[in-house]
């Protein structure tokens, strides 16, 4: 198995840093589950969670097997003529038998919507659905991203790493830009070599050292071992977790018989892991120490969260968002490019790069929205019914029952027709302009809307902001570096060095 391309495959979140939002200029109102019309009619939810046992099965082939995710809830919708139904999300039965799969599929922005409105909504738990990986992986504890807003600990928690993060954003574009000149040495050493090279490795090595520095405050050259496989240490521990919900599109039915019918046992991976562990307490001793004298929190909690932004939220969430970025761009054939060189050298020339010279960038901005709209880093979204409550889609109103799971498909939310216009292709200019900023209302890549401003009451990506400028600053740094880069989202096949 590969970690790696596992992890292209893979579903993942963003992670937490500071709350604000520098490319808004605006307040835009967020849609919620705010009372429905009464002029739309009440309706029962179609669709059926089918015999026990036998239902969730058929579900669970049909998701990884004969039609894929998105062909799964494409087809879904068209049978029962609406956005909004009753199906099975993997993992199911036989051998996961403490995992419901029963969901309700909420596949339109304005139904979506509702999975953020923590009044009526918990998030305990269910980060990846009713499956949970073991706390083993965590160190026996339940981290941050497994709690709901209601419990006292998860203020405590999103604090800390908000704050860590806050702290450490000076270090940010020095780090990043620190990495990306050794990665792209790299691919102009084996370019020079080769007609084609995979960029996931090096790019993998990237993203771990500028997140480690930034997040961790620790050096992975202080430690040889992770400096070289840190990694791929996080890229096993990442796959075993998540293993039995996602596809990585290997032989069937071998895929189905060893990697979604049971959990991986955290045994596989502890040393890995305990290296990690023994690196943060080490190295990032400094922001361990914070965590305990000013959040209240005991050193292991520190510790084992500070690891899972790290692994799980931004290592996962980069590894998987940055090669549909440089694919976007790397691919296109409509002259993109030569808009965004142009953008970049008439606004920030041959000057460092620096947060507030990538937000001038409009249409760099608007080709990460863009790439996010299309390829959330985070396919499936959850949320559990704190109450009773009436969900809302735009031709009918649904009841909905305490307890019952809702789940929504971000790739097909994201194409929504009624927001988008030609919501299948991807339109580099579509985030631009009074009527782009409007749009932000409706971009839930970050388990929220670009426009909402996370806090210790809500589950949004703290860090939602520092992703985006991040993902601007490797954009704006390849057309400084580059005339023009070609390749797709695992390998790249020419760069022409910039005149």
């Amino acid at each position: 198995m590969n970690a790696s391309m596992m992890m292209i495959n893979s579903m993942s979140v963003s992670p937490d840093m500071p709350s604000s939002s520098p490319f808004q200029s605006q307040s835009i109102s967020t849609p919620t589950s705010s009372p429905p019309s009464t002029s739309l009619p009440l309706r029962t939810i179609p669709g059926s969670y089918g015999w026990p046992l036998l239902g969730p099965i058929s579900d669970r082939l049909d998701y990884f097997w004969f039609q894929g995710p998105e062909t799964f809830f494409r087809k879904r919708i068209e049978k029962h003529k609406s956005t909004v139904f009753r199906t099975n999300i993997p993992p199911t039965w036989p051998l996961f038998l403490n995992v419901n799969p029963n969901v309700i599929a909420v596949l339109d922005c304005k139904s979506f919507a509702h999975l953020f409105d923590m009044e009526i909504v918990e998030k305990k738990n269910i980060l990846v659905g009713d499956f949970m990986p073991s706390v083993k992986f965590t160190g026996g504890l339940r981290v941050s991203a497994y709690l709901d807003t209601s419990e006292p600990k998860h203020a405590q928690l999103k604090g800390f790493a908000m704050d860590t993060l806050k702290r450490s954003s000076k270090l940010w574009v020095s780090e990043v830009v620190s990495s990306l000149d050794t990665l792209f040495d790299t691919v102009e050493k084996e370019l020079s070599e080769k007609n084609s090279i995979s960029y996931m490795v090096p790019l993998q090595k990237c993203v771990f050292n500028f997140l480690s520095k930034s997040i961790v405050g620790a050096d992975p050259k202080a430690d040889a071992e992770i400096a070289e496989n840190g990694f791929s240490m996080l890229d096993k521990w990442l796959a075993l977790q998540i293993v039995p919900t996602v596809s990585i599109n290997i032989l069937q039915p071998l895929e189905e018989i060893f990697l979604h019918s049971f959990a991986y046992p955290f045994a596989l991976v502890s040393g890995d892991y305990s290296k990690l562990h023994n690196f943060v307490e080490k190295e990032g001793k400094e922001v361990v120490q914070r965590g305990q004298d000013e959040f209240g929190l005991t050193k292991e909690e520190a510790i084992h969260n500070l690891l899972f932004i790290l692994g799980f939220n931004a290592f996962g969430g980069f590894s998987i968002f940055v090669p549909k970025l440089i694919n976007a761009i790397a691919s296109d054939t409509t002259g993109l490019q030569a808009k965004l060189r142009s953008e970049v050298k008439e606004r920030c020339g041959t000057s460092a790069l620096t947060f507030e010279s990538v937000k001038s960038l409009e249409l760099v901005q608007s080709v990460v929205y863009e790439t996010l709209r299309l390829n959330p880093p985070v396919p499936l979204q959850f949320a559990r019914a704190r109450k009773d409550f009436q969900l809302s889609s735009y031709d009918s109103v649904y009841d909905i029952k305490k307890g019952e799971l809702l789940c929504g498909y971000q790739p097909l939310v994201m194409r929504d027709s009624k927001v988008f216009d030609d919501a299948e292709s991807f339109k580099a200019e579509r985030f631009m302009g009074k009527k782009g900023s409007e749009l932000l209302s409706y971009l839930y890549w970050s388990n929220g809307p670009q426009t909402g401003t996370p806090n210790d009451m809500n589950k949004q990506c703290a860090g939602k902001d520092y992703v985006t400028l991040v993902a601007c600053l490797i954009v704006a740094y390849v057309f400084q570096r580059y005339e023009s880069i070609t390749g797709n989202s695992s390998s790249i096949t020419a760069v022409e060095k910039a005149k």
